[in-house]
């Protein structure tokens, strides 16, 4: 099936077969590794990219699905070599550490950031972040730098 969006700003076109994950269009048709595969059901959230303003699970959509629509991944956060106010947050609050689940969060927040919709509070934030599984940082760093944006 034919495929055209934009990707990171891209225009793309690809002849994709139609089960073909999202997700796995980005990490094996365009090399865009960035964005990580990890339960492959939805859950953990380090799939996560923002398609037409809105954070999505890459591992739940057909690359099909996406016809005409604007596709961010975590590479389109510093397109020119410095980092996004949220990747800034991120830096300053020490909120990663293996790095795995970080992709998924950092498109997972940008998509709130840039509609202003940040939560503002601690319980607030950590039920918005209860979607994206982090399994090394305990996510209080995670919480201070959304925290952060928020103000």
């Amino acid at each position: 099936m034919l495929l055209n969006c934009r990707v990171n700003g891209q225009a793309v076109s690809s002849d994709v077969p139609p089960r073909l994950l999202l997700s796995d269009f980005f990490r094996h048709w365009l090399r865009l590794t960035g964005t990580h595969v990890g339960c492959e059901m939805g859950a953990c959230g380090a799939c996560t990219v923002i398609v037409d303003g809105d954070a999505v699970r890459s591992c739940l959509i057909f690359a099909v699905q996406i016809d005409g629509a604007d596709i961010r991944t975590v590479e389109s956060l510093d397109p020119e070599g410095s980092m996004s106010p949220v990747q800034n947050a991120f830096h300053r609050h020490h909120a990663l550490q293996c790095g795995y689940c970080t992709p998924g969060l950092l498109m997972t927040i940008t998509a709130a950031w840039e509609r202003g919709a940040l939560p503002q509070s601690e319980a607030a934030v950590r039920e918005f972040l209860s979607g994206n599984i982090c399994r090394c940082t305990g996510y209080q760093s995670i919480v201070d730098a959304v925290l952060e944006l928020s103000r």
